[in-house]
This record gives C-alpha cells, structure tokens and sequence, in this order.
C-alpha cells in the first residue's frame, strides 16, 4: 500500500510517498519562507500563487524518488483543514485530480492529526499498541494542546491556549524585539546569549473556572505573555535583547512543560509523552520536557526534526494509521475537528 500525501494547509508546499505499514519512501517540501520573510509573515494570496507553481514539480519528485511510477499509487491523502483557505483549494484541486486520474481513493485528513501522529514516523517509534495511551503536546504557529491519544484516531483534550498559541506568541513576540521571520527560531538563536531569568514575565498558566470552561483543565494563555512583552520592551530598552528573548523563551516554555507535569501527576495510565508541531524543534523545550519525563519515570518521544514543521508525510501517516485499516469504522474528518468537545479550528 502506497500513500501520497498532499500537504499545504498554509506556506509549505508539501508532497510524500509513504508505505504500509509506515516506511517513508520521499518527503519534499517546497518552502516559501524566503518569499514571505519580507512580508514580515504569510500573505494568504502570495502563499496561493506559490502552491499553484510548486504542486506539479513536487508532486512528481514525490513519486519519482521514492522510486515508484503513478501506477504504483494506491491513495492520496490531503490535508482539508484547517488552515488559510486558498492555500488549501490548491492542495485539494491537485489531490481531487490525481485521485480521479488513478482512480484511487481520496482521503481528507486534518492538519492537526497529521501532527499528533507524525511521531510515529521516526524509525524507531514504537507501535501505537504498544505506546499508547500516550500524552501528547502539540506545539504549532496556530495551536497549543495538551491531548490524551489512546489510539490513532481516538483523542481526548485536556488542555488547550484559551488565545494566543505558543508558536504565535514566539512569532509576535519576537516582531516585538525586531527580529526576522519566522521568529520563534530567532528568539531560540538570541536568547542562548541571554540571561533567562532576567524579567519576570506572567507564566501563561490561567487558573479559573472561566479558563478551564474554554480550555480544559490544562488551559495555557499567551496573551498577556506578549501584551508584558509590548510594555517591558517599550519601558526598559536598556536592557539587553538577548536577555529579554531569554526571559520570554523560558516563560513560553516553561508554561507548555509544568502542564505535562500536571497531567502526568494527575491522569491515569499514561505510558509516555510525546511532543508535535513546529515549536517542537527548540531545544530549550525538548530539555525542559525530558527533564519532566524523567521525573515521572516516563519516555519521552520526539519527532525528527524534518517532520515537526508541516510536511506531507504525516499527512500520508494519518491514512495508514487511521483510515484504511478501519475505512469502515471511521468517520471522514470535517475541518474542524472536535476532540472531546473542545474544537481544534
């Protein structure tokens, strides 16, 4: 069973080949970074006409270096959502085409469970029998969660950001200090020449009924995290912008990381954790979560590198985890999600 996936849920124009039972054959990503950089972030139009361009090419070198022909191809899966509209038109129009020309089976998949899976694409993952139910952080531009898995497919919320996402909040913050795009690996370069102790920024941690009503009971919140930024940065421009990116840095993640923690004391069963999503490249936080996991004598399960930040990989990881084995069994997925009354939009 060969699975292509489509992925271009925002700026990466993504294409891969994976195989049954989880073998990535190719993985190519066409990046649109240098276009938006001096945009200062995505431009919802700009991203579109890019896709338009790069599908062809990529979609082609997908199947060619994984050594297959189209014939060899059994299923598309493509990303529906969420993410910017036109930029998902575009992947959707050329994963509808090829599926029709094959004469294959078209596989919708969300944007969000291609991350809290895409774990499971290191050579060395353990089998979801085998690791689950597992605790899963997932860290992107756009969303900030902290979800029980107890089996592909089958999810549960427990906390998520009542506003702002850890990834945003890296992004905006660092516009805030006048580093480039993206910024969330700008403020991780800085803030290594930093004193991360320097200001004292709220720890995003809400603790109300309000917060836990529209975020669980592991609700993170950004928000005022950025706003403390705006007015240390505009009160204080003598202090050094190494410590202050440091200083951030660690609130942002020392929030996500003291969640884990709560969840590990306090939900049954848990075998491991596992972090997802772009966020999960920095460093500070992967050291911050095996300090946690260690704690609790439990595993943590990190992502490569080359499959935190959106690929089509994952996308293709979905199908063969989830969808094919119980095509029967398992709903299709709508763009917005809903684990356990709590929506992923």
């Amino acid at each position: 069973m060969n699975v292509l996936g489509i992925e271009s849920s925002c700026d990466e124009t993504a294409a891969a080949v994976v195989s049954a039972p989880l073998r990535v054959r190719s993985s190519v990503v066409a990046s649109q970074i240098d276009a938006h950089r001096a945009h200062g972030g995505v431009v919802p139009e700009l991203a579109a006409r890019s896709h338009l361009e790069a599908l062809q090419p990529v979609l082609s070198a997908a199947v060619a270096e994984a050594g297959l022909v189209w014939a060899d191809i059994d299923a598309v899966a493509v990303t529906q959502g969420p993410g910017l509209s036109s930029s998902l038109l575009m992947g959707m129009g050329a994963a509808r085409a090829v599926s029709q020309r094959l004469g294959v089976p078209l596989i919708p998949v969300h944007h969000m469970e291609g991350h809290l899976l895409s774990f499971f694409l290191s050579p060395d993952a353990p089998s979801p029998e085998v690791v689950c139910p597992l605790l899963v952080l997932l860290v992107t531009g756009g969303h900030t969660a902290l979800i029980r898995m107890n089996a592909p497919g089958d999810y549960q919320v427990l906390g998520r950001s009542i506003d702002d996402a850890a990834g945003e909040a890296l992004d905006k913050g660092a516009r805030l200090l006048g580093l480039p795009y993206p910024g969330g690996p700008e403020i991780e370069r800085l803030a290594l020449e930093g004193d991360s102790w320097a200001v004292p920024f709220p720890k995003g941690l809400p603790d109300s009924d309000s917060a836990r009503q529209r975020g669980g009971d592991y609700a993170f919140s950004f928000s005022g995290l950025k706003t403390a930024l705006r007015y240390y940065v505009a009160g204080h421009p003598e202090t050094p912008k190494a410590d202050v990116a440091a200083a951030y840095q660690t609130t942002v993640m020392g929030a996500l990381s003291t969640r884990v923690g709560q969840a590990l004391a306090n939900e049954p069963g848990i075998k491991g954790v596992a972090c997802v999503g772009g966020v999960a490249k920095n460093e500070f936080l992967r050291a911050g979560l095996k300090a946690v996991t260690t704690r609790f004598g439990v595993k943590l399960h990190t992502v490569p590198l080359k499959y935190c930040t959106d690929n089509a990989a994952m996308i293709a990881a979905v199908a063969l985890l989830r969808d094919l084995p119980h095509a029967d069994a398992v709903p299709a997925v709508s763009p917005n999600l809903q684990l356990n009354g709590l929506q992923l939009r």
